[in-house]
């Protein structure tokens, strides 16, 4: 994997914050995959904690070329996936885990180095 398409590497973590290697602001929530990250807003999707995470929320992963895809469920767990999202992202072959945030950066940043991984990552409940 070249190095301009990895993913970035996420620096630190902490309620409502996550920093970003190469972003100068922290996030709130945010997205990352291989050549980029930006802020991932729920509105632009209707996204909710229930029925969680949509298909149009990891387009923009699959569309910069993540194979492999993190989806954080906020650190207590309460942000669900939705069923659809998880079918898909099966049927185009794409490796999916879902973990607690604490786990979901950990797990993201092991795989950066390795592989064409996006992710969802969610910093609060």
């Amino acid at each position: 994997m070249s190095e301009q398409r990895k993913s970035p590497k996420i620096n630190k973590i902490s309620w409502g914050k996550v920093e970003v290697d190469g972003h100068p602001n922290p996030y709130k929530d945010v997205m990352l995959y291989p050549g980029g990250s930006r802020e991932w807003d729920w509105r632009e999707t209707g996204t909710e904690h229930k029925p969680g995470i949509q298909l149009e929320d990891v387009k923009e992963l699959i569309e910069h070329g993540a194979r492999f895809i993190i989806l954080s469920s906020g650190v207590y767990g309460r942000l669900k996936v939705a069923p659809e999202t998880l079918c898909n992202l099966q049927r185009q072959e794409i490796t999916v885990e879902i973990h607690k945030t604490p786990k979901a950066v950990q797990r993201y940043n092991e795989l950066r180095e390795k592989e064409s991984v996006g992710a969802l990552i969610h910093s609060t409940c």
